[in-house]
């Protein structure tokens, strides 16, 4: 059977349904976070827009079927991001947050922990899930095999009880929407000071409602404005033993399974924003003379300059699809593809936003045109999400030094 990039019926309509979806709900939504200073505030005044999120199905998407989700493929899933972020990347980020917050236990839960945890977000599609991972000294080294280093949050086992005790930042949703903690934290611990994340790092699941849970702050970003990043710490917060997502020493396993999702999906987000971007400058180089006789797209830099774009653009939509089939079609155990997609793309998005800025010129700089602020979006994708220097780069590196290592196989769908 022939290679074929055609979209089935159904990816389509999903693609029709989320492009409509972004231009009717989420255009509204720069506007709407325009008026607050305060990062929480507008983060909270993305509630509506998170609710028609779910209304629309898009949190069902992440949900399997055996508690009534739909259980989207990771490229299905992309195909609706890249929609949702040409319009706005803080809405979708907030669906990432969610997702990354439940991944351990739909993927890897068992499944009286998915009956247990996972109906909340059916019944109330506005609750919110969050992945506790980043320390405040940084998150980079979680699988160091120093144990006095790496992950400092730690978790003892007190009778059927995790008491947790830590501090993590850039915990996307963590805060909930009034600042009394999302509805449920995967916390990334250790079982065990004395032992190596090998052997000790895991996942807990913890109401955000718990005691001992403090949201101590919330962190503005440049980009990416109304997406929560609260710093908070576990004050011997106690939970069922029954809620670690496998035992000690799977956290690094689960760990990298998420991220790797995520590097996938952070591929689509990156082709939306250029893809904003780039209607922004094209739009202006075709009717815009700047006091010339011609409008400047008839000028050969201009039509270079866009041309370049563009290809960036179609470069990394195919990557991202592509990363995405191989991780659906190999169960989620290749790696490689996604993670490549997620420094690829981003460091090309920002490239790209660049370069839009040029055609445009001195006002793209100012509240003329919103290429300043895609440009503040697009800095943070090669930054989060495990960035490209300290983590992604490295992840390739070890990869491409296995032992076994085969460069043919990911181009072979192995």
């Amino acid at each position: 059977m022939a290679i074929d990039f055609q979209l089935s019926e159904s990816q389509s309509a999903l693609q029709s349904a989320a492009r409509s979806f972004a231009k009717e709900v989420l255009s509204d939504v720069q506007k709407t976070i325009a008026p607050f200073p305060k990062p929480e505030d507008r983060f909270y005044a993305i509630k509506p827009f998170y609710a028609e999120m779910a209304k629309a199905g898009f949190i069902k998407g992440l949900l399997p079927v055996s508690v009534g989700g739909t259980a989207l493929s990771t490229l299905d899933f992309a195909l609706a991001a890249e929609e949702l972020a040409t319009v706005d990347i803080n809405v979708p980020t907030t669906l990432l947050g969610t997702g990354l917050g439940l991944h351990a236990i739909i993927h890897h839960g068992t499944e009286e922990q998915k009956q247990r945890f996972l109906p909340d977000f059916i019944e109330d599609g506005t609750r919110l899930a969050a992945l506790a991972f980043t320390e405040v000294a940084g998150g980079a080294n979680y699988n160091s095999t120093d144990p006095t280093v790496g992950v400092q949050t730690f978790a003892r086992l007190d009778g059927d009880e995790w008491v947790i005790t830590g501090a993590k930042h850039y915990t996307t949703n963590a805060s909930g929407w009034e600042g009394k903690g999302a509805h449920l934290l995967s916390v990334i611990c250790r079982t065990d000071p004395a032992l190596p994340p090998q052997q000790s790092l895991a996942i807990i699941m913890v109401p955000g409602d718990a005691p001992g849970v403090e949201i101590v702050n919330i962190l503005d970003t440049v980009g990416h404005r109304a997406t929560n990043s609260p710093r908070i710490h576990f004050n011997e917060v106690r939970v069922p033993a029954s809620n670690i997502i496998g035992k000690p020493g799977d956290g690094i396993g689960l760990v990298e399974d998420a991220f790797t999702w995520t590097a996938a999906i952070i591929g689509a987000a990156c082709v939306g924003v250029m893809r904003s971007a780039f209607d922004i400058a094209l739009n202006f180089a075709k009717t815009d003379h700047r006091s010339g006789p011609v409008p400047v797209m008839e000028y050969q830099n201009v039509g270079f300059m866009l041309a370049d774009i563009k290809m960036r653009i179609e470069a990394s939509r195919y990557l991202t699809w592509k990363a995405c089939h191989q991780f659906d079609l190999t169960e989620r155990r290749s790696r490689e593809l996604a993670i490549m997609t997620k420094v690829y793309c981003s460091e090309l998005c920002v490239q790209a936003v660049y370069d839009t800025m040029r055609v445009v010129g001195v006002d793209a700089y100012t509240d003329l045109y919103p290429l300043a602020g895609l440009m503040q979006d697009a800095l943070c994708f090669p930054l989060y999400d495990g960035g490209n220097m300290g983590v992604r780069r490295r992840q390739l590196h070890a990869i491409l030094s296995e032992k076994n290592y085969d460069p043919m196989a990911s181009a072979e769908a192995r």
